[in-house]
């Protein structure tokens, strides 16, 4: 009798170690972005997960444990408890050679840096918003700690709200006399002068060049809306002044727009640049607002990827819908001309040259460059409050940036486009 008993207790122990837990991530989840920070930390505490590319949204699936259940619970996202042959079911089904789906194992969990100046507020960025939201642990790091070689303790960057031509966000016609503008000036500046740089913008260019290199090495890029363009600027503009006076102390290179090197930029080139120091916009990449029309008619459209022969694409355009609400920022939207062929657009306002989100390789890296400020809040505004992404929990905007979070985390194997 006794060994019978340890005849079934095995059995239910073998059963209970195949039992899977799915995460859906279509229409019918409760939390969407709880689910990706539930996944981060399970990768985090040393399991693995499936990515179950276009299935019911980009659903995950992990193994089945009281702690991750509770977890799961506690926070609000929905999941479903399958049995072992239930979850075969479901992967022999995802990689079936009629289904635009695939499996991507999640092996690891990224470790995260966010580049930001001091005085930084979670609330400044969408992407910190997220991180914050979701529960997913980042490092804060500046221009000293890039420039000290910081980067290659991190698997993921993201760009802040930053501008990399050291311009200030070219905000000098409306705050000027701003106290917020005046002490971000005498912080950048007392950095640039702490690290032996004569201007702010030889700062960001040795700062650029940095992360560049970091990109090439194997790294992860992730920016949103000015940290997009301006980087790609400041690459461009290496041997030339385009500063004028209110922002570095003297007048910029007249001839600045034929010296530009677009062979150093990673995703923009042949753009010109926005000269007059008064104009808010640093060049024609970005589209205008009287281009993009009216706030209710303004949509952006993800592109369908082949999940099995183009698994990274498809991976930062999981969602569960397909057309998303647009939103502005200092950069909005990218001018589709503009972009280098070798680029991937990821998504775009359909029927138009304005393009929201796009991929690229450089090195053994990629970066992935995603227009506006906050998919939750139209037209952010200096001094708007905060969003609460509790009111947000589906937002399929924000779910793009944490998608990013997690495609590190993918196979390397399964990283080719």
């Amino acid at each position: 009798m006794r060994k019978i008993f340890f005849i079934i207790l095995a059995a239910a122990n073998l059963i209970f170690a195949q039992a899977k837990l799915l995460i859906y991530m279509d229409l019918q989840q409760t939390d969407h972005l709880k689910a990706y920070g539930i996944t981060y930390n399970a990768l985090k505490s040393g399991s693995t997960a499936d990515w179950l590319l276009n299935y019911r949204g980009g659903s995950f699936m992990l193994d089945y444990t009281n702690e991750l259940a509770l977890k799961c619970r506690l926070k609000g996202v929905a999941f479903q408890t399958l049995s072992a042959s239930e979850a075969a079911n479901i992967y022999s089904y995802v990689q079936s050679d009629d289904q635009n789906m695939d499996v991507v194992r999640l092996e690891k969990a990224p470790k995260i840096a966010v580049y930001v100046p001091p005085g930084f507020k979670p609330w400044d960025d969408a992407v910190t918003l997220a991180l914050e939201y979701a529960e997913v642990p980042y490092d804060k790091i500046w221009a000293e700690e890039i420039l000290q070689g910081d980067l290659k303790k991190y698997d993921w960057l993201h760009l802040h709200h930053e501008d990399f031509t050291g311009q200030y966000g070219k905000f000098y016609a409306s705050f000027s006399n701003a106290q917020w503008y005046i002490e971000q000036q005498t912080i950048y500046e007392n950095e640039a002068k702490k690290l032996g740089f004569k201007k702010v913008s030889e700062m960001e260019k040795a700062v650029v060049l940095a992360i560049k290199d970091y990109v090439g090495q194997g790294g992860f890029l992730f920016a949103m809306c000015s940290a997009t363009d301006s980087f790609d600027i400041a690459l461009a503009a290496m041997d030339v002044d385009i500063c004028d006076r209110m922002y570095d102390g003297d007048p910029p290179d007249q001839d600045a727009q034929k010296k530009l090197d677009y062979s150093n930029t990673l995703a923009f080139q042949n753009f010109k640049l926005e000269m007059n120091p008064l104009v808010y916009e640093y060049s024609n990449i970005d589209i205008q607002p009287a281009e993009i029309g009216s706030q209710q008619n303004d949509y952006f459209t993800l592109f369908d990827f082949s999940a099995k022969y183009d698994p990274v694409p498809t991976m930062l355009t999981q969602n569960h819908v397909n057309v998303i609400h647009g939103f502005m920022g200092q950069t909005t939207m990218f001018r589709k001309e503009l972009i280098k062929p070798s680029v991937i657009i990821l998504a775009e306002k359909a029927g138009t040259d304005q393009v929201k989100y796009i991929h690229g390789n450089y090195g053994r890296g990629t970066f992935t460059f995603y227009g506006g400020h906050d998919p939750e809040d139209y037209q952010h505004a200096v001094g708007d409050p905060p969003t609460d992404l509790s009111l947000y929990k589906n937002s399929p905007g924000y779910r793009l940036i944490l998608n990013n979070i997690l495609f590190p985390a993918a196979k390397k194997k399964k990283q080719k486009t």
